[in-house]
């Protein structure tokens, strides 16, 4: 059935991430987005709107403009359409971390039969969205196509490549690095984990060694000062005690629940 895989692996009392039902067509053209996801590491969702799912693939290094450049895609489970429009943390379980809304638009297939494609292991596209724009391919690279459309079953045919092709939007900018903030908030990951009420980590966190260790702590500590710095703003300019002691104990609580 669709989206049992999806269904599968969460615990809908606990994570905020949309339920499973096949979606209605958004509109005459097709959806798409792209979700950067610091999970145990830092990775990109690329989502594609068919038949009331969408099928997604994670990006471990993201899209590159370079046509040179062949990046590893893993063919994951469907995603229900309003998934698309999701940003924020997942607080514990399956995926836990903290997703931004990276890129989001519009998608064409080349091809009239996008299952055949699928199936064949060759899905050429063209992107209209935000960063991403232009022709692009996704090439399998091993195993076998299993499954209904979107879907695979065991390891065969999770491993593609995702390829830009050449054209007037191609090159050799590095996008994620160039354009690394939301498209629907406007704000980087510290942002969405200071927001007045995120359902902090409680488990499954990313690792706190190597790089993405790093990364998460410099998070938790620049979103502690975020909060902080508004809370601090709210409270009653003519009580400076009270103002510095609430920043602190905001910081404080932010870290602390972080940290558990």
């Amino acid at each position: 059935m669709p989206l049992d895989e999806y269904r599968r692996k969460r615990d809908f009392t606990k994570t905020p991430e949309p339920e499973p039902k096949v979606g209605k067509k958004r509109g005459k053209a097709l959806f798409f987005c792209v979700q950067k996801h610091l999970a145990s590491h830092l990775h990109y969702d690329l989502r594609l709107e068919h038949n009331g799912v969408l099928l997604s693939w994670a990006v471990p290094k993201g899209p590159s403009l370079d046509p040179k450049t062949k990046r590893l895609a893993m063919h994951v489970e469907d995603h229900p359409i309003e998934y698309g429009d999701f940003e924020g943390v997942i607080p514990e379980g399956y995926g836990a971390g903290i997703v931004m809304l990276w890129d989001r638009g519009t998608w064409t297939p080349s091809v009239d039969d996008v299952d055949a494609a699928l199936k064949k292991g060759d899905l050429k596209f063209t992107l209209e969205g935000y960063k991403l724009k232009g022709s692009w391919v996704l090439v399998r690279t091993s195993g076998r196509y299993a499954g209904r459309s979107g879907s695979s079953t065991g390891s065969d045919g999770r491993s593609w490549l995702l390829i830009k092709h050449r054209d007037d939007w191609s090159g050799d900018l590095d996008i994620a690095e160039f354009a690394p903030r939301s498209v629907k908030s406007g704000g980087d990951f510290e942002d969405i984990l200071a927001e007045d009420t995120p359902a902090l980590w409680t488990s499954n966190r990313p690792s706190k060694s190597g790089d993405s260790g790093a990364m998460f702590a410099a998070i938790i500590e620049r979103a502690a000062r975020l909060k902080a710095d508004r809370e601090a703003k709210a409270v009653n300019s003519t009580s400076p005690t009270a103002h510095k002691t609430r920043a602190r104990a905001s910081a404080k609580a932010v870290r602390k629940r972080a940290a558990r």
